[in-house]
């Protein structure tokens, strides 16, 4: 039985506190929705912020909400070059020992110690489709990625919960290294 997902390609973003949401747009801010992503109730807000490292900026940078417990940026590798830091590759969450960033947004701006990472690949797996096809949570993959010049991915990490759907995540640098894109379909192999 093949094992396909489909693809999303996830571009540089952030994800706010609560309280970072209000020091960056002003007391009782909230996010709000521009459009929903391919995880329930997951969405990209029509808020952006200028996030700044040691060596340059990137403008815009689209917020993901809602918001959650914790600030964190999520970039690629190319990115951390762009900006002069120099993140690990980490689980969404796992942000100890990180390197801090700055963020600016219309009614002020929050300076973190930690908080950027190069989010592992992974595919969100609806408990179900996990259980059908024999895969725990946290369990490591090997996918072969579809698209222009395919690649094979080792250490896909499997997230499971009944909260998910079923949804591969990788970052701009491995979709331009396949020709891949969102909408693009993978094969677990392993």
């Amino acid at each position: 039985m093949s094992k396909i997902v489909p693809v999303g390609v996830s571009a540089r973003h952030i994800h706010l506190s609560q309280q970072h949401v209000e020091q960056l747009f002003g007391a009782g801010a909230a996010l709000t929705e521009m459009k929903p992503l391919s995880q329930p109730g997951q969405f990209a807000a029509n808020e952006t912020v200028e996030v700044i490292g040691p060596k340059g900026s990137f403008p815009k940078v689209r917020i993901l909400g809602p918001a959650r417990k914790r600030t964190q940026l999520e970039i690629s590798r190319t990115d951390a070059f762009a900006i002069g830091v120099n993140p690990p590759v980490r689980e969404s969450g796992d942000i100890a020992g990180t390197p801090g960033i700055t963020i600016k947004g219309p009614a002020g701006e929050v300076t973190l110690d930690e908080g950027v990472i190069v989010a592992a690949r992974h595919i969100h797996f609806h408990t179900d489709d996990a259980n059908k096809w024999g895969i725990a949570d946290k369990q490591k993959l090997k996918v072969r990625l579809s698209g222009e010049r395919g690649l094979i991915l080792d250490n896909v990490i499997a997230r499971v919960s009944p909260e998910f759907a079923m949804d591969m995540h990788i970052d701009t640098d491995e979709a331009n290294a396949a020709g891949a894109k969102t909408g693009d379909h993978a094969e677990i192999i392993d």
